[in-house]
């Protein structure tokens, strides 16, 4: 599998597949392909890891793309202004990412659930309880919200963040969440009760523009309906 990605806040990642070789995706995900690029919807794992899925923001099948009779185009656009990234999946190189964030994958590559170990990090930490494991072998191509700053957290170092920006990080991370100090920061700070840690050792990606946030913005301009 060779790929392209083109664009700049809107990016599509335009892929080419040899004869025999297949992606998958979620539900949708699809932008436009070759006529001999086969499509076949499946649970592409059996109903346990489907409902996985569901819990982990995704749908509860997914599209398998194959090329058939000689080399095949697919491409996948995002759906909000930001970055597709590619990553290689392999043994020790295991991925942890937000909800919604995966886009599409090489067959090899595994979607899971992943459960926070501590219950805290889970309801307060801004990415929900479950977030979502890439594992297994293949490239798999995951988007995110706005621009991406990385940042790499060696043994104990931690990096602390506001709701809804860590986009991903290295599965040797562990998250956890802190309580923000003070009554009157808590109530009058804007920052909310909560904020997301991640310590090290590993790579963390952060963005600057969580859809969430977005839709709070707009929510501020648009009128309430007058009883």
């Amino acid at each position: 599998m060779r790929y392209e990605i083109q664009g700049d806040t809107l990016p599509v990642v335009i892929c080419s597949l040899d004869s025999g070789e297949s992606m998958f995706t979620e539900r949708g995900a699809m932008s436009w392909m070759s006529p001999n690029m086969k499509m076949t919807t499946s649970t592409n794992g059996g109903a346990g890891k489907a409902f996985g899925r569901v819990l982990a923001g995704e749908g509860l099948f997914q599209n398998i793309y194959t090329a058939e009779g000689g080399e095949g185009t697919i491409a996948f656009a995002s759906c909000f202004p930001g970055r597709i990234m590619p990553f290689q999946i392999g043994f020790g190189k295991e991925i942890v990412v937000q909800k919604t964030g995966f886009l599409a994958a090489e067959t090899g590559v595994t979607l899971s659930v992943f459960f926070q170990k501590k219950f805290g990090a889970g309801l307060f930490g801004g990415e929900g309880f479950i977030m979502q494991k890439l594992s297994g072998e293949g490239c798999a191509f995951l988007e995110f919200d706005g621009h991406i700053v990385e940042y790499d957290l060696g043994p104990g170092q931690q990096m602390i963040l506001d709701t809804g920006y860590l986009a991903a990080v290295e599965a040797s991370c562990s998250i956890d969440i802190q309580s923000v100090p003070g009554l009157k920061n808590k109530l009058f700070g804007g920052e909310g009760f909560f904020n997301t840690v991640v310590t090290g050792p590993g790579h963390i990606w952060v963005q600057t523009m969580p859809i969430s946030e977005v839709a709070g913005q707009i929510r501020r301009f648009i009128p309430t309906k007058s009883s």
